[in-house]
């Protein structure tokens, strides 16, 4: 009996020493910054795209996995200030050739695997999911344990989900690679 009691309090030591919390996103202070530019000149465009929901887990003391859900037809242009041109981006980036948000409101990253650097910071295995497309990304973020917040900033080949527009006039194509500044706070 008593090597049976024994067993059942280190089991139960052991699932509480590994407990999990979910900890939900603060969506109006955090953000996504989209950056495109041009490919055979400096210059492009930027943005802001919201985070409909968002939550990290934390397994013991660090983050060890999430899910956040994005709503595309949030995105907007910060660096155009003719307000028709700033609406035709958008408008344009809303299209199927862009992002299709008609179809695919929402995108959608999954933590999948976490790394931790001795300098504290980290790098996240994740799951993307962009115009109903899932592929697999992997980037370096910076915790902020105290303040609660997580910065990471990446780029992904927006040609491996189908985000396929393709410029007419050599000079002002865009780049295949778009740029995200991501900043969460809980």
């Amino acid at each position: 009996m008593k090597k049976f009691m024994l067993c059942i309090t280190a089991f139960l030591m052991f699932n509480i020493a590994q407990s999990q919390e979910k900890l939900t996103i603060n969506t109006q202070k955090s953000s996504i910054k989209w950056i495109g530019e041009y490919t055979f000149y400096f210059g492009g465009h930027d943005g802001f795209i919201n985070f409909k929901e968002g939550y990290f887990i934390k397994t013991n003391d660090v983050i060890t996995g999430g899910e956040f859900i994005i709503d595309m037809n949030s995105i907007t242009n910060t660096d155009i200030e003719n307000k028709k041109a700033n609406n035709g981006l958008v408008n344009h980036l809303k299209d199927p050739d862009f992002f299709d948000v008609n179809k695919y409101p929402l995108a959608k990253l999954v933590i999948t695997n976490t790394e931790y650097f001795e300098d504290k910071t980290m790098r996240i295995h994740a799951n993307l999911t962009l115009k109903g497309i899932t592929k697999p990304i992997k980037f370096n973020a910076t915790p902020n344990y105290q303040d609660k917040t997580l910065k990471t900033r990446f780029k992904i080949d927006r040609r491996e989900w189908n985000v396929s527009y393709k410029s007419k006039v050599k000079n002002s194509a865009i780049s295949d690679a778009i740029g995200f500044e991501v900043s969460l706070k809980l």
